[in-house]
């Protein structure tokens, strides 16, 4: 008529399920229940839950109280709220104002596996695992600019012209040239759009208008300080082709790139082709001196910030287009249809209306194209609208790129300068310990021989001293006295 008897194990493990475990976390205490402990074996918890040794428990817990069956931990309170989510719901969460990084340290304490952390968090997590990483890169970067340099006599002059010319902050000599650097940018642009006022250009030989000679002095020199400049930066640098193909070196031989081969199509391209093509190779080569306002972003941070905010957003960029390409093939297209019917009508075909529509959805508005008809005047209010809504949807995250990635840059600085001062203090501590160890045991050394000399000159009866080197050897008569 009864129930089959249990096995042993059965038995046992049903206890075990209903038995009550007692944590103290902080000072928080809490209880858990076996049947959630145990579905997480080899966790800290579950193992905690079978042992009956002393020992095993004073390894696995910070204190323990026998009399209440206590289990005392010196951990985070908060981040174990957190892990008990994982005994009773089956994933962990991690809370708002917990460092994911101090948090997966908790986790390798309880031994509990990451995987466990749900996605949301785990994304969290890696983002601060990249951050952790630039920063000991910038670290390893900074430690190297202040290592040793090389024993040979150039290898110390390279590492001194590369802290020179790319670290301003290495130095104040390496502050001037930068700020030297960004003036000659400055006064080079400046000067190529006051050349091309015709008041301040003078006549030539063939009684055409050229570049007055004094903006011609001023640009050379600065080309010279450019070709200067990249020429010292690219012997000192320490890896060369890796410098020679960079984006923003790339943008320094294309600044200084068009002056030499002006000067080079001046000098012997004249016998080579006609003066006519030669004036016009030139005037083409001199339009790409535009280049060099780009050299300022290797000056300015947040031309670098924005740089990498446009590149963080091309999805938002290319939805930006997609946008604006449909409404203006669709509204070019009915704004050609509509105004079909008006004998002045300034839409001649589709494609002239694709100016019409670009400039009208991007409200600029020149004017040259405008519809006549009613339908049109209404067909150019509503493109106008939907391309203010199409230009404004990307806008916000692309600013938000652009401010995470600014916030980011000053924390990843903040952080490297902060563990810099870490392996400061730490390298200082070190050696005053050494100091302190050095002293200790030259004390030590000193007490110990005064000591040993004051045994020998101080000795018992029981103890015999050395003889002298003089009395070592007795003969017959000395020994039988």
């Amino acid at each position: 008529m009864g129930t089959e008897p249990r096995s042993p194990d059965s038995s046992e493990t049903d206890a075990s399920d209903d038995q009550e475990l007692v944590v103290n976390i902080g000072g928080v205490r809490h209880v858990l229940y076996g049947y959630a402990v145990n579905r997480y074996p080899e966790s800290r918890l579950a193992e905690l839950m079978d042992c009956t040794d002393n020992e095993a428990i004073s390894s696995l817990c910070d204190d323990y109280d026998k009399s209440k069956r206590e289990f005392y931990f010196d951990r985070d309170p908060d981040s174990f709220k957190c892990v008990m989510e994982l005994y009773y719901f089956g994933e962990i969460h991690i809370k708002k104002g917990i460092c994911p990084i101090c948090f997966k340290n908790e986790l390798d304490f309880w031994k509990i596996d990451v995987d466990f952390l749900d996605e949301c968090c785990k994304c969290l997590l890696n983002e601060k695992n990249d951050e952790l990483e630039e920063i000991a890169q910038q670290v390893k970067l900074i430690l190297a600019d202040r290592g040793e340099s090389a024993d040979t006599c150039w290898g110390k002059t390279e590492k001194f012209l590369w802290k020179l010319m790319e670290k301003p902050d290495s130095s104040c000599p390496a502050r001037v040239i930068a700020v030297l650097s960004f003036l000659f940018i400055l006064i080079s642009s400046v000067v190529m759009c006051m050349s091309t006022i015709p008041e301040l250009q003078v006549m030539d030989e063939e009684g055409d208008l050229v570049e007055h000679p004094a903006m011609d002095s001023i640009e050379t020199a600065c080309i010279g300080w450019f070709t200067a400049e990249y020429i010292l930066r690219l012997l000192s640098a320490p890896h060369k082709l890796k410098f020679a193909l960079a984006f923003m070196n790339i943008i320094d031989v294309l600044a200084i790139l068009p002056f030499y081969v002006s000067l080079i199509l001046t000098t012997i391209g004249a016998t080579l082709m006609e003066l006519t093509n030669v004036q016009q190779a030139i005037q083409a080569l001199r339009i790409m001196r535009i280049a060099r306002i780009f050299k300022l972003a290797r000056h300015s941070s947040g031309l670098q910030t924005l740089t990498y905010a446009l590149k963080r957003s091309f999805k938002e960029l290319g939805l930006l287009l997609m946008y604006l390409a449909i409404g203006i093939f669709v509204f070019a297209a009915l704004g050609y249809t509509m105004e079909q019917s008006h004998p002045e009508t300034l839409f001649k075909s589709i494609p002239q209306s694709f100016w019409w529509a670009i400039i009208t959805m991007t409200t600029v508005g020149y004017g040259d194209i405008y519809p006549k008809t009613t339908l049109g005047k209404i067909n150019a209010a509503i493109s106008f609208l939907c391309g203010i809504i199409a230009i404004a949807l990307p806008i916000h995250p692309i600013i938000n790129n652009f401010v995470r990635y600014y916030n980011k840059q000053k924390v990843l600085e903040t952080a490297a300068k902060h563990e810099l001062e870490l392996m400061e203090l730490n390298a200082k501590a070190r050696e005053a310990e050494d100091s302190r160890r050095q002293h200790i045991d030259i004390v030590i050394t000193k007490t110990s021989n005064l000591s040993l000399n004051k045994s020998i000159n101080t000795y018992s009866d029981a103890f015999t001293p050395l003889l002298a080197e003089e009395k070592l050897h007795r003969n017959r008569l000395q020994s039988c006295k």
